[in-house]
């Protein structure tokens, strides 16, 4: 009886585990997307709504779902603070933060990182560019995800669940 509790734990364990890493490979290309779109609406603040960053940071966070609300939210506290803090420091912290919640590579990250590099020192043109250049490396890295998506959010689900039935046959 033993045996078969511990077989069946030891099944729902790798299944679990197999399927928490498809959600990843999932959830990378739709907080991708979530990006891409915070970028689109942060650049239609500053380009058309004439809002200075700070402000466009606040209004764009509030319409964003998590954890990328939450990257936003953290520039925004950053900036109200009254330390001597720069916007491309405040970026580099939140981005630095909040990192670890998201599904998203380094690849992303670093792209993230050079856009806060060029954001809040130059004028408005400057920035709107900046902004699509990182939307379209953003796009070419969502790409890449959905193809990593395809080719192993099964294989994951699968392999947990024949990992933890190669177990389960070994130790009985």
């Amino acid at each position: 009886m033993v045996k078969l509790i511990g077989a069946v734990l030891i099944l729902f364990a790798g299944t679990m585990i197999g399927f928490q890493q498809a959600s990843r490979f999932a959830a990378r290309p739709r907080q991708i997307r979530q990006l891409i779109h915070a970028l689109q609406r942060l650049e239609t603040e500053i380009g058309y709504g004439y809002t200075p960053l700070p402000e466009a940071m606040s209004n764009t966070a509030i319409h964003l779902p998590e954890p990328i609300k939450s990257m936003f939210h953290e520039v925004c506290r950053l900036l109200a603070q009254d330390n001597e803090l720069s916007f491309r420091e405040c970026w580099e912290q939140a981005v630095v933060k909040h990192w670890p919640s998201t599904a998203m590579k380094s690849a992303e990250r670093s792209a993230l990182i050079r856009l806060g590099t060029s954001l809040g020192i130059s004028d408005r043109d400057d920035q709107i560019k900046h902004l699509k250049l990182a939307e379209t490396q953003l796009g070419a890295e969502e790409e890449a995800a959905r193809d990593e998506q395809a080719r192993y959010e099964k294989m994951s689900r699968s392999l947990g669940v024949l990992v933890a039935a190669l177990v389960v046959i070994l130790i009985v």
